[in-house]
């Protein structure tokens, strides 16, 4: 594949036209507006319902606080909405009498700081009168010497509220008898604060913690330690925000013990799983953050649905997607030369349906405009479906069609199984995809629009999109020194002793391909992580580099000059002859239900993703790594 260098290209779109000297005032440029992400706050600006939800909640923590101390967990999955509800609760709550509220944010804690955090959050709700008589009751527990020590402190001027419960938390954390006494302590604060009767406390203090399931596991722990152990005495009420999948056995907390699984499972006395909007009700939401973006005359009915049911709904991902429109729109020069709906289609081409942008974009090995190809695939697969005799003036299409994929119709088989010959050459989504009404529905609108032949010229040329929609990189990535970190991934887990700033060290590749360039940017990164790549046009110069050296993994095409198999049949070669029986990954354009069949038979991995590629090859060298 040839790829066309990025010129400077036009100036970024406008937000308005300017005057023209010559003639009327043109027409304003549509004006685009980013999304924020922050968690809803105001009742007012809730887009999902989740106001109803808020009130019913708060007035059940309102009513239940005679039955303080309790943990409720408002459970959700990335993106659903747990803190716009927390924050709704929150606003609820500042309604209603003797209610007070803190928030801590798991996330920014550390595993040291986790428990003295939260601890000190609650602390500093306590009024200064009563911090101060804690001060002087833990400060008569304690050695002579500290106390006088602990009195002076108190005496010697008034301290804040922040002073304060520093001096409370010294105490309390001073030693090990000391923190064993901390439940009994922080009890006598919060009774004393919450101005508990004989039956029941007339104030109510409801901490908010959230992002929970996004902590490390010491940090959860520790957090947990805290609302069960330290904090849990009556008046107080805990509302934890998290994917109490993600703190499951077989999630983040997966390696815990038996005894400390049975400790989490006391953790929450009661969930509410937030549910995902309904269809109507994630439209008008989609509709909504479209209007605000300025995007709304560029989604039509079917995009709409599209965007509502592939992003599962998701509030997050809905306003990802949005604020990807806008950015491309407004920042990249190449959306200069195209009407919006353009942005709008390609994008959600690339973000629901990666693996066709890939063979659309150009993706290594990849031939020809497979738009095209689909659309007459479309079209070749309902005349072989109708009983009627093909029409004279559409019979072209078919025989064309199918000498393309070196299956010249005969009129002794049946259509169908000329159909089902025909699928197993072309890429596997086809089938699905043809009954997909959105996707032929984003096919047919994007090859409709003004200059749509240009603007898939230059995507299969190389004019990625930016990274708005692009995959994430491999988790190794982040441990090679170059490389960016990225939110989300931890580091490749070295050996004892060792930094982890090669984790493909033990790798050596022969890459197979009679078009390197289009690999080089993978390749890089390979070589940057520490792995040996070598290259080879063509079978013949691979097997003269298997004859000096054997490599851990071969990568090859499959495609090469006229022969569509010459991958697959240099690879079948060296396994019949016993030169090579390692690993082999074929990263190609384009995967058929013929191609892999005969790469499982050759115990071969086939992908179009270079983030696949690098995946498998990550996972790979850890088992070199661990058998070496």
């Amino acid at each position: 594949m040839t790829t066309t260098p990025a010129g400077p290209g036009p100036a970024p779109l406008p937000l308005a036209a300017p005057a023209s000297p010559h003639g009327p005032e043109p027409a304003p440029a549509a004006r685009f507006a980013l999304l924020n992400d922050e968690p809803v706050t105001d009742p007012a600006a809730d887009l999902l319902g989740t106001g109803r939800a808020a009130r019913q909640l708060a007035g059940l923590l309102v009513a239940s606080r005679d039955s303080t101390p309790f943990t409720l967990a408002v459970d959700a999955g990335w993106g659903m909405g747990k803190s716009s509800l927390m924050r709704l609760v929150d606003a609820e709550l500042a309604r209603a009498p003797e209610v007070h509220t803190v928030w801590f944010n798991a996330w920014t804690s550390t595993a040291d700081d986790a428990l003295e955090g939260l601890i000190k959050s609650v602390l500093m709700r306590f009024d200064r009168r009563v911090l101060r008589r804690g001060v002087h009751r833990l400060s008569e527990r304690r050695a002579l010497l500290r106390a006088a020590r602990a009195l002076t402190t108190v005496a010697a001027g008034p301290l804040g509220v922040a002073g304060l419960v520093d001096e409370v938390w010294k105490s309390l954390s001073v030693d090990s008898q000391a923190r064993n006494a901390m439940r009994g302590a922080i009890g006598d604060l919060v009774r004393e604060w919450s101005q508990t009767g004989e039956f029941r406390p007339r104030r109510l203090l409801v901490v908010f913690i959230d992002d929970l399931d996004r902590c490390p596991e010491e940090v959860v722990l520790k957090v947990c330690e805290a609302v069960k152990v330290s904090l849990d005495v009556p008046g107080l009420a805990f509302v934890v925000g998290c994917d109490r999948s993600a703190l499951g056995p077989g999630g983040l907390l997966r390696d815990l013990s038996p005894a400390a699984s049975a400790f989490m499972e006391k953790i929450f006395q009661t969930s509410y799983r937030i549910p995902v909007a309904d269809q109507q009700g994630v439209r008008e939401y989609i509709g909504r953050c479209a209007r605000q973006a300025g995007i709304d005359r560029l989604l039509d009915e079917r995009l709409t649905t599209m965007l509502a049911e592939r992003s599962a709904r998701n509030p997050r991902r809905i306003k990802r997607l949005v604020n990807g429109f806008v950015l491309e729109a407004t920042l990249n020069p190449m959306w200069d030369d195209f009407p919006p709906e353009a942005v709008v289609r390609t994008l959600l081409l690339q973000y629901f349906y990666p693996d066709f942008y890939r063979m659309v974009a150009g993706a290594p090995g990849a031939t020809g405009d497979v738009i095209a190809e689909f659309r007459t695939y479309r079209q070749v697969r309902r005349l072989l479906r109708t009983p009627e005799a093909v029409p004279a003036a559409e019979l072209p299409v078919v025989s064309r069609f199918l000498d393309e994929h070196d299956l010249p119709e005969t009129d002794r088989e049946p259509r169908e199984e000329t159909l089902s010959r025909l699928e197993r050459q072309l890429p596997s989504g086809f089938p699905e995809m043809v009954t997909d009404q959105e996707f032929t529905s984003l096919i047919d609108g994007l090859v409709e629009l003004p200059r749509s032949a240009e603007l898939l010229r230059r995507l299969r040329e190389g004019a990625a999109l930016p990274s708005a929609v692009e995959p994430e990189p491999a988790p190794y990535v982040r441990a090679t020194a170059s490389a960016v970190p990225s939110p989300g991934y931890g580091a490749w887990p070295a050996a004892r002793g060792e930094e982890p700033t090669a984790p493909l060290r033990w790798m050596r590749i022969l890459w197979v391909d009679d078009y390197p360039g289009n690999n080089e940017p993978l390749a890089g990164r390979l070589r940057a992580a520490g792995a040996v790549v070598r290259i080879a046009e063509d079978s013949e110069a691979a097997d003269a580099a298997l004859a000096v050296d054997r490599p851990t993994l071969i990568v090859s095409d499959i495609g090469r000059g006229a022969n569509a198999r010459a991958g697959l049949e240099h690879v079948g070669r060296l396994r019949s002859e016993g030169r090579y029986a390692g690993p082999v990954i074929f990263y190609t354009g384009r995967i058929t239900p013929e191609r892999q069949s005969v790469a499982d038979e050759l115990g071969a991995d086939l992908t179009t993703s270079a983030a696949e590629v690098e995946q498998l090859v990550l996972r790979l060298a850890g088992q070199v790594a661990r058998s070496g």
